[in-house]
C-alpha cells in the first residue's frame, strides 16, 4: 500500500486522524515520544476513551505527576489532546487520543 504524505514540507500533520511524519527531525522526535513502555501503556488506555489524569494514573500504576510529564511528551507531537473540565475540587485535565495511526514517511531520492 503506497501512501502519499498530505504536505511536501518536513513536520507533523494530522489528517482524518492519521499523523503523518515527514523529515528525519521529526521522526525521530515522534519515535522518541513513542519509546517508553509508560507512554504505550497510557495510549492503550486511552484507546477506549478520554480519561482523566488520575484515571490514567491509576490505570498505568504510576503517579498523576508523571503520568502529567508523560502526556506532554505525547501532546508534543500531537499524538494526545487535552481540554480542560471543570472537575469536584476545581479543573481536571481529560486526555484524548487525536489520532488512530501514525504514518512515517521517508522520502525517497
Amino acid at each position: 500500500m503506497s501512501v502519499k504524505p498530505p504536505f511536501e514540507k518536513d513536520g507533523i500533520y494530522v489528517v482524518d486522524r492519521t499523523l503523518h511524519v515527514i523529515g528525519p527531525r521529526y521522526i525521530a522526535l515522534v519515535a522518541n515520544a513513542l519509546a517508553s513502555e509508560t507512554r504505550a501503556k497510557i495510549l492503550e488506555f486511552l484507546a477506549n476513551r478520554p480519561a482523566d489524569l488520575e484515571e490514567i494514573a491509576s490505570a498505568v500504576g504510576h503517579t498523576k505527576a508523571n503520568v502529567s510529564s508523560q502526556i506532554r511528551k505525547l501532546e508534543n507531537v500531537n499524538i494526545v489532546k487535552a481540554k480542560y473540565l471543570p472537575g469536584s475540587r476545581g479543573i481536571k485535565k481529560v486526555v484524548e487520543l487525536n489520532v488512530d495511526r501514525i504514518i512515517f514517511h521517508l522520502k525517497v531520492k
